[in-house]
């Protein structure tokens, strides 16, 4: 069998239109979409759903499903390259896709970050060039596994295998019936579970790699999540030592590597008590935690995605002012019954106050509605503008 075709490199151009595609239509394919169109490209989004914050953006939305054939033929037929903007897409799509067209990052390296034992044991295996591991930990896929699990992975973290996110399939546990417990009211799918560490905080590190084989790693974030949901990302991190930004930028430049991975990647690392350095997981597109990158880096995280996705030279990843993001959920447009739009115009009159929000027709409590990150000269003028915009929008920071 021949090697598939691709296309040449996906170099801008107005006339014919240089065209892009993105699989998936939330939030992180309309930044997407807005950074690519800033470098001259049109966007063709696919996604089920008609009305999506990307394809509000896009150039052209394909309404269907992710596995459509005819979709995905036409898809691989106008876009010179693809790329993902959620981890759950199938796999087999991409792999379609990438008969026709180039696809970054790779259906490989996506189905690895979608199924959190082939992940960990990825972890595991690159352990003698990353340095670090994953928490312990063990796969659960009925009742003799939960028999057989050892005492010291007490207490835990019992998690769905596949397609949990933002804390949804996580539930702690302090003995075996408690799992067995979680076990069942998960519907028996199968699971791991994690043993809880002694967590001083929690960092990410956003790295790209391009098809040439080049990488950059930015500077690292340090996170705050509340209820297993992003509430804030603040860099440089007021906690993060030299040296242990440069483990983690070191072992996600090793992690990347190892993948032969092309596109954004982030992974998330837990920093014990100890000082020691633990590897989460991580997310093959953008991140919630990068978000940062588009107001305070001379390259966003958005604009890496498109370099490396039409194989042009990676972006400058410096950092020219400290920042701190706060998440926006939908919760803030609640006060008890009542449903009102948040003092926007209150936020944005603080100074460096840079607000983004993503388009979507109703608010949710849980649901990620946008961010506002706030850029000032120093990291404790960032800190007090992001203390207010907490004041403003009634947030206990």
């Amino acid at each position: 069998m021949s090697a598939p075709h691709h296309p040449g490199p996906a170099m801008p151009s107005a006339s014919p239109a240089t065209w892009l595609g993105v699989m998936g239509g939330g939030q992180l394919g309309r930044m997407f979409a807005h950074a690519a169109q800033a470098m001259g490209y049109k966007v063709a989004v696919l996604e089920p759903a008609p009305d999506c914050p990307a394809g509000h953006a896009a150039d052209h939305l394909l309404s269907a499903g992710y596995e459509d054939p005819a979709a995905l033929a036409e898809l691989a037929a106008q876009c010179s390259a693809v790329t993902t903007e959620f981890e759950n897409v199938p796999a087999n799509s991409l792999a379609r896709l990438a008969q026709d067209t180039f696809v970054a990052p790779s259906a490989a390296c996506v189905s690895v970050a979608q199924d959190r034992m082939v992940e960990k044991r990825f972890f595991t295996g690159c352990a003698a060039q990353s340095g670090v591991l994953p928490a312990p930990h063990q796969l659960i896929t009925g009742d003799a596994d939960i028999a057989a699990l050892p005492d010291a992975l007490f207490p835990g973290i019992l998690k769905t295998v596949r397609m949990g996110y933002d804390g949804k399939g996580q539930v702690r546990v302090k003995s075996r019936d408690d799992v067995r417990a979680a076990f069942a009211g998960m519907d028996g799918v199968p699971c791991v579970l994690e043993k809880m560490l002694p967590l001083a905080y929690e960092i990410s590190v956003l790295a790209a790699r391009g098809a040439d084989g080049a990488s950059v790693v930015y500077p690292i974030a340090e996170n705050v999540h509340r209820d297993g949901i992003l509430f804030s990302t603040t860099v440089p991190g007021p906690n993060v030592s030299a040296a242990c930004a440069a483990q983690a930028q070191a072992a996600a430049l090793a992690i990347i590597e190892r993948l032969d991975y092309v596109g954004v990647l982030c992974i998330e690392f837990f920093v014990l008590d100890d000082g020691a350095l633990v590897v989460n997981e991580m997310a093959p597109r953008p991140h919630n935690s990068g978000h940062y990158t588009i107001d305070a880096c001379i390259t966003s995280q958005f604009a890496q995605q498109v370099r490396a996705m039409a194989r042009l030279p990676l972006g400058d990843v410096r950092q020219h002012s400290p920042v701190v993001m706060l998440n926006l959920l939908g919760d803030l447009w609640f006060d008890g019954d009542a449903c009102a739009e948040p003092a926007w115009d209150r936020v944005l009159a603080l100074p460096g106050a840079n607000l983004h929000l993503y388009g979507k027709e109703e608010a949710r409590p849980g649901r990620k509605m946008g961010h506002v990150t706030f850029v000032a000269p120093t990291l404790e003028q960032a800190q007090q503008q992001f203390q207010a915009a907490c004041g403003i929008l009634r947030i206990d920071a």
